[in-house]
């Protein structure tokens, strides 16, 4: 299947899985939620991908960068969910993909790079401003979205690095899930025992980390051996939009005027910041 093609089914899965995580926010914590996706998920993975069997996994060094990995995962889908628990889907997506536009942006040499700060900026003021007005707790969800951002940038650069190892992406995967489920359960998974008891609530949560962590995430891995980094930037740009679609369409949040100015001002940063002197990655 070609990478675009699988990039676009990766963001469906994605966002449609956040969708249903926003019909548990009345029940549970959105950082609980964010959890039991998570440990779900490793669940999942860790039968799928048998990284008991993978030798290589196991080094200190791999293991350093896979818990890295596992951590800053974890940490990404807590704070994203308690973003979408007090902003639109679509913007919240548009807000976090900015960590990785700074990153590209400061650490890049091109206009290109220095053009795409500035577009995303102005995006992401359009989007803040119109967000602040309809909310009234929406600050919290700004901050939340802060450091999804931040987190989404480790998340690439670390997932580039298992995905690109000598062992199978999805091996490496799984043992970054565990790790994480594992690290933050002290401090997120309080509430999670409900699901143990409700059979509705423990098939959503199923639901949830198939369709936003399992699929989306086993699609990265693939896409991110096979692509340069420039492509797979190019890619990222079909996020935002793929979220405010599924956002529109499961949880009519339909963005009007300026936000929708906002969603195509950073979705075309996150293009411009693609460079196309970039290497491969190994195969």
């Amino acid at each position: 299947m070609p990478a675009p093609l699988l990039f676009v089914v990766s963001g469906v899965t994605l966002y449609v899985g956040a969708a249903l995580a926003v019909g548990l926010f009345d029940e549970l914590p959105p950082a609980t939620v964010a959890w039991l996706r998570l440990a779900v998920a490793a669940v999942v993975l860790v039968l799928w991908g048998r990284p008991w069997r993978d030798r290589a996994l196991w080094s200190r060094r791999a293991l350093l960068v896979t818990v890295a990995f596992g951590l800053v995962l974890g940490l990404m889908n807590a704070s994203f969910y308690v973003a979408i628990d007090h902003l639109p889907l679509g913007t919240a997506v548009a807000l976090e993909f900015t960590g990785p536009v700074a990153v590209a942006a400061i650490t890049g040499k091109g206009w290109r790079d220095r053009v795409a700060i500035a577009v995303a900026a102005a995006g992401v003021v359009l989007l803040a401003g119109v967000t602040l007005e309809g909310t009234p707790d929406a600050v919290v969800g700004l901050v939340a979205v802060g450091a999804a951002a931040a987190c989404w940038a480790g998340y690439i650069l670390l997932g580039r690095r298992v995905a690109t190892a000598a062992s199978s992406g999805v091996a490496g995967l799984s043992i970054a899930m565990a790790a994480g489920a594992l690290l933050l359960g002290p401090f997120l998974a309080g509430a999670a025992g409900r699901v143990l008891t409700d059979a509705r609530l423990a098939a959503l949560v199923l639901g949830v980390a198939v369709f936003s962590s399992v699929i989306p995430y086993a699609i990265d891995q693939v896409v991110l051996r096979r692509l340069r980094p420039a492509t797979f930037a190019v890619l990222l740009a079909l996020l935002p939009a793929t979220a405010t679609l599924v956002g529109a369409v499961t949880l009519r949040q339909v963005p009007h005027g300026w936000e929708v100015v906002g969603l195509l001002l950073v979705s075309g940063a996150i293009a411009l910041t693609a460079r196309a002197d970039e290497e491969p990655p190994p195969a």
